[in-house]
């Protein structure tokens, strides 16, 4: 067996981190000792809203704010943006929470963060009751530590097939319905298909068959995430204590799943270096007819693209869970006021208010129960899934919905999907794992990549000098 010994390096250091921005007490990082609950301002730290400036989050929380001045409670609660990608958010929120130089009393975490945050004392534990048995199962997992809830899903997400129903007909396809799902050999057959067309029966501005997240960023590694759970015989890489576990064949299967689907006969050579906005506007643009996004697509791309000319389906194979969770930060003095704040944004009505307004909503009965719904005095869905209203007054969102108001592939699609997702790594050493991975997977995408064996035990090499090994 090989040394642990770099991987409790980065172990200690990130204990040794924690431990120095200590504010002199003698506590346990877990401790809920703290100052007693005064009125004021309580500072929830996110990042971007997708629904946009004075979005969905702004609302709920304009909202318990209303709440708060009817009770007279003197708590007020206040939203700051983080600016920047996820990555330079998680050093902000780790910058500022070891320095003690924001007074952040809520922090929405990326669900692969909740580790990392938890073993550096950073945030608190919460009540167990405070993540039901509504909660999805799969995105209840990515609020825990260690048997302990340090989290509450706040909204959620999942990898997803979007693809041009109008591309399909035009290239001869008679089922364009793809809702049930197909495989990846039946979505080749199909780009097959789009690529032997020609003349009037070739979309214009069509170039290859789909586009994705493949550049040096998370989204390479939750798109090669996807593949290694879809590999054959594919087994996870970390056990939940984040302890390394994968062999050089798990490896091997997975990279030879991630080659196959990025093959250049299939993939827009753009997508090695595409984020979600260059892929979703090179998709919007009708280079590609099929794409892999997230849940929040379903609304942008209904701004643009009618309902003939746009289909969604869950991912071929295996998908990877995203979303974000709210945590209650240690340093915060008002626990009690941080609390029923979390309690609120996330409780039924509040997540049936996200997924109107098109995020992914953590909790079933959002997506099952019609007596579940946004209330009147939280935004309406025609409102909070827009920025503005067209200038004649009429709402300007476009996304097909139900008859209860939800959006039309919520129950069928996106709830399936979120219960049959797989985690990233759960590791407080997320970090070091993602950069790990993503930078050899990149090896891939050069011109001259080396073959799956031997990126295979490069990788085996890599991820066992940051990881700890079970």
């Amino acid at each position: 067996m090989r040394s642990r010994t770099p991987a409790l390096r980065w172990v200690l250091a990130a204990l040794l981190t924690a431990c120095t921005a200590c504010t002199g007490d003698s506590a346990p990082a877990s401790s809920d000792t703290t100052a007693p609950d005064s009125s004021g301002d309580l500072i929830v730290a996110s990042g971007r809203d997708i629904t946009g400036k004075g979005g969905i989050r702004q609302q709920l929380i304009d909202t318990w704010n209303a709440r708060q001045e009817r009770l007279h409670t003197g708590r007020h609660a206040r939203l700051v943006e983080l600016p920047g990608s996820a990555d330079q958010q998680r050093s902000q929120l780790l910058g500022a929470l070891q320095s003690d130089s924001a007074q952040y009393d809520v922090i929405n975490l990326d669900v692969t963060w909740v580790p990392e945050f938890a073993e550096a004392g950073l945030i608190r534990p919460l009540p167990k009751t405070m993540v039901d048995a509504d909660v999805i199962p799969s995105v209840a997992a990515t609020a825990q530590w260690n048997g302990k809830v340090y989290a509450v899903p706040f909204n959620s997400d999942v990898g997803l097939l979007y693809y041009r129903t109008d591309y399909l007909k035009k290239a001869g396809v008679q089922n364009t319905d793809l809702s049930k799902g197909l495989d990846w050999a039946k979505l080749k057959e199909l780009i097959d298909t789009l690529d032997e067309s020609s003349g009037k029966d070739r979309p214009k501005g069509y170039e290859k068959g789909w586009t994705a997240q493949f550049g040096a960023y998370e989204g390479r590694t939750v798109n090669g995430m996807e593949a290694f759970a879809s590999a054959q015989g594919a087994a996870p890489l970390t056990d939940d204590q984040g302890r390394y576990t994968a062999s050089v064949q798990d490896l091997e299967n997975g990279l030879a799943e991630l080659r196959n689907r990025s093959q250049g006969p299939y993939l827009l050579k753009d997508a090695l270096h595409s984020d979600e906005d260059e892929s979703l506007t090179d998709f919007t643009n009708g280079r590609t007819a099929f794409l892999r996004h997230w849940p929040y697509a379903y609304r942008t791309l209904h701004q643009s693209l009618g309902s003939t000319q746009l289909g969604v389906a869950p991912l071929p194979s295996k998908a990877v869970l995203g979303g974000q969770n709210l945590a209650l930060t240690r340093s915060s003095g008002q626990k009690a006021g941080a609390r029923d704040l979390i309690g609120f944004l996330t409780d039924a009505e509040s997540e049936r208010c996200l997924l109107d307004a098109g995020f992914a909503a953590t909790r079933k009965s959002a997506y099952r129960n019609d007596d579940v719904t946004c209330p009147s005095e939280k935004p309406s869905a025609a409102v909070s899934a827009t920025a503005s209203p067209s200038p004649s007054g009429e709402s300007t969102d476009r996304m097909p919905r139900d008859a209860h108001g939800r959006p039309r592939y919520a129950h069928d699609i996106l709830l399936p999907a979120l219960t049959e997702a797989v985690s990233r790594p759960r590791t407080p050493l997320y970090g070091a794992f993602t950069q790990t991975f993503s930078t050899e997977l990149g090896k891939l995408f050069t011109h001259d990549p080396p073959s799956d064996s031997e990126l295979a035990k490069d990788l085996d090499e890599s991820l066992r000098r940051v990881l700890p090994a079970s």
